[in-house]
């Protein structure tokens, strides 16, 4: 049915990445392509490292990662894009009107969830913020 997914946060150091692995780690042996982007990235630069900890703690390893910036071109190549908060969705379609239809919040099927920020936070907020992803992706497996 789909066979890319592109999930966006803002940096794309901490949710994202997260996310994109995780699905990842759920979809494996399906054939979907499964990447991230961040709409303010920090281009270049690896998942946070407290991100990192938390995923390896859960038997994810994020060290391939770098950040990327959302582009027209990442648009268009992906059948479905995941965001973290509702701000990103309006923000993606008021710059990538063309992603309206494809865009839903990662948290939709647990009731349109947001997925916080945790950068710069506590262990415990990236840990919550993981168990959010982890559910969510969880929920999305079964559309994808």
């Amino acid at each position: 049915m789909f066979d890319s997914v592109l999930i966006i946060c803002a940096g794309n150091i901490c949710r994202s990445p997260t996310a994109e692995y995780v699905l990842k780690s759920k979809l494996a042996g399906k054939n979907i392509h499964v990447s991230s982007a961040g709409l303010t990235a920090l281009e270049g630069k690896p998942a946070d490292a407290t991100a990192k900890q938390i995923a390896v703690s859960h038997g994810i390893n994020m060290d391939e990662h770098q950040g990327r910036q959302l582009s027209s071109a990442l648009v268009a190549q992906n059948s479905v894009i995941l965001v973290m908060e509702q701000r990103h969705l309006t923000d993606l379609c008021n710059r990538y009107p063309e992603a309206r239809g494809k865009a839903f919040l990662l948290g939709k099927w647990l009731g349109d969830k947001e997925i916080p920020d945790p950068y710069r936070q506590s262990l415990e907020a990236f840990e919550h913020v993981y168990e959010l992803i982890d559910s969510a992706c969880s929920a999305w497996q079964k559309y994808l």
